[in-house]
């Protein structure tokens, strides 16, 4: 059974750091996505199932480090030097296979992050 449940958002400043945990079950490729207020879903971040294969869009690229402990079944997105434009609902995403699609099938319920300036 996939279940997908995000935790660890919040209200942060500009330059601060959070960390997202997904508790991911029974899925393979995990990834982030997020949406602002007025704006489309966009894809984040995204990790192959023994985790080997890692990307980013372009504008966390070095900021945000996605990683996964198959462990615990949980997959995290580090983010660092967080900005206002950072400032969206983020959503995990998970497909049942080893990377993610474009359109995955499975989708957590969102953690809201807050970067103010």
């Amino acid at each position: 059974q996939v279940q997908l449940v995000e935790s660890g958002g919040g209200l942060v400043q500009a330059g601060d750091s959070l960390r997202l945990s997904c508790a991911a079950s029974g899925v393979y490729a995990v990834g982030w996505f997020r949406q602002a207020p007025g704006k489309e879903r966009e894809f984040v971040a995204a990790i192959s199932w023994r985790g080997g294969n890692t990307r980013y869009t372009d504008s966390v690229k070095g900021r945000f480090t996605i990683s996964r402990d198959n462990a615990k079944n949980t997959v995290y997105l580090q983010m660092d030097s967080l900005k206002p434009e950072d400032t969206a609902v983020y959503y995990c995403a998970a497909d049942l296979k080893v990377v993610l699609t474009t359109n995955p099938s499975y989708w957590g319920q969102g953690t809201q992050v807050t970067v103010s300036s």
